[in-house]
């Protein structure tokens, strides 16, 4: 099993409506003990947030519609969450938010979710997987 290197852990919010998918990316997190703050599935759930998530991995079709982006845009303007969209559909992505690192492209692999969020966290990973897509990663 490949390894990716965790410094920190992250509050991590996912933004999914298929509950399938949800748990799979919540049992990926907590098992690398990351601490999942909530799970999403439209636009109204978001605003109930109990705490800021640090990183967000973003759906882009929800419950509600293609309302991830506006999630992600919310997110990353009210906390500074960086966003990590987890698409099939990553050309509907017209504009990321502003703190957007990049894509996981589903169907993802558990190492792909890890090294997303590492390198939300600390800026880089040991190996960056193929269906990551750091398209919008910025030089700090």
């Amino acid at each position: 099993m490949l390894q990716t290197t965790t410094r920190a852990s992250a509050n991590v919010l996912i933004v999914e409506d298929e509950f399938l998918v949800a748990l799979q990316l919540e049992d990926i997190l907590t098992d690398a003990g990351h601490k999942v703050v909530g799970i999403v599935p439209d636009q109204a759930s978001a605003h109930a947030l109990d705490e800021p998530p640090q990183v967000a991995l973003v759906d882009l079709n929800l419950r509600d519609g293609p309302s991830g982006q506006t999630i992600a845009q919310q997110l990353a303007e009210r906390y500074g969450t960086v966003i990590v969209y987890v698409t099939a559909n990553p050309a509907q992505i017209a504009t990321p938010a502003p703190t957007a690192l990049g894509v996981v492209q589903k169907p993802f692999s558990h190492h792909a979710i890890l090294a997303a969020v590492t390198m939300a966290m600390n800026g880089e990973a040991e190996h960056v997987p193929p269906e990551l897509n750091l398209c919008f990663r910025t030089a700090k």
